[in-house]
């Protein structure tokens, strides 16, 4: 069987003009976005004024970047050069990757952070997919149908977001207990998944992004309100979804109090649990080289949210800038 014979490769004339065509694109992109941005100078702001808030800007800036650099820098230190050595400057021995493998083994017998990582990820994805789902269908009902008592329902769910959750931490343990919820993941999942400000935003978002008018034609044309949901609501609701998930995700992926009320095995605490438990046992035994692997293990943690962020980030801003319209 002979082989297949090989395209030839594009003329050099060919290869240029594809090379021209997409700087072209970008460079069209770019002044677009360039065209879309509005001037400082139209939002009537004077000079010192912008100069001021470039100021707080850096500040917030450096006030988030500075920990996530020391975690960096210090990844890479034995436990004796993180508390010997400049804290924002390498030291030898470069132990990033021995720290980062044994960060995955059981090192004291209370569980390995593979564990908890994989908590995390669980806790966080079923969490942040059940809340868009039902922020999606509670907002899209609270803006688009009219029933009695709807405003009242609605400011008494958003009168949750008053009550901190130190507040209710004896009555939840108790109702937790009662249903058979302790040490059992749906006790960290469904809590997760109901969030006052989610609602907020999916309601005002619905109400910004999809008019009356195009629902009722779809209604005349003989569609169910389930087709119209899903056929004509849902794709417009795209952005405001994607702020929604993400900011539900980063707030289980943070959650502290809640797991640590209803978890007392370790094989089922979240990175965060799981990182406190280790932080008490390095600060009762110094000798267990604990902190090296603490700062590896924030700095693992950190990056999955990083990176989530960046991807999604022209959905979540898109929306977030969509709903604040409301305001």
């Amino acid at each position: 069987m002979s082989a297949p014979a090989l395209a030839p490769p594009a003329p050099p004339d060919q290869a240029q003009a594809r090379a021209e065509t997409r700087r072209e694109r970008k460079r069209r992109e770019r002044l677009e976005e360039r065209d879309a941005t509005i001037p400082v100078e139209l939002y009537g702001l004077r000079q010192g004024t912008v100069t001021l808030l470039t100021a707080c800007c850096v500040l917030f800036a450096a006030f988030t970047l500075v920990p996530i650099v020391w975690m960096i820098i210090n990844s890479t230190k034995t436990q004796a050069n993180i508390f010997s050595s400049f804290g924002f400057w390498f030291a030898r021995p470069f132990e990033f990757f021995h720290t980062f493998a044994n960060l995955f083994r059981d090192v004291d017998g209370d569980g390995t952070y593979a564990r908890w990582f994989y908590n995390t990820v669980l806790y966080s994805v079923v969490s942040g997919v059940g809340a868009t789902v039902l922020a999606a269908l509670g907002g899209y009902g609270f803006a688009r149908f009219e029933f009695r008592g709807a405003r009242l329902l609605f400011a008494v769910v958003i009168a949750g977001l008053l009550v901190p959750i130190t507040l209710v931490v004896v009555p939840l343990y108790l109702v937790y207990a009662k249903v058979h919820l302790i040490n059992s993941i749906w006790g960290m999942i469904m809590p997760s998944m109901v969030t006052p400000i989610n609602l907020y935003l999916m309601r005002t978002f619905v109400e910004l992004s999809i008019p009356r008018e195009l629902l009722d034609a779809a209604r005349i044309d003989g569609a169910s309100e389930a087709r119209i949901f899903f056929r004509v609501a849902l794709p417009l609701m795209v952005p405001g979804l994607m702020t929604v998930l993400l900011l539900s995700i980063a707030a289980t992926w943070n959650n502290y109090i809640l797991p640590l009320i209803i978890f007392s095995t370790n094989n089922l605490f979240p990175a965060t649990v799981g990182m406190g438990l280790w932080l008490q046992h390095a600060g009762n035994s110094g000798d267990t080289n604990l902190f090296p692997l603490l700062v590896m293990g924030g700095l693992v943690t950190i990056i999955p949210m990083i990176a989530l962020f960046a991807i999604l980030q022209r959905y979540w801003r898109g929306g977030l800038l969509l709903g604040s319209a409301a305001n």
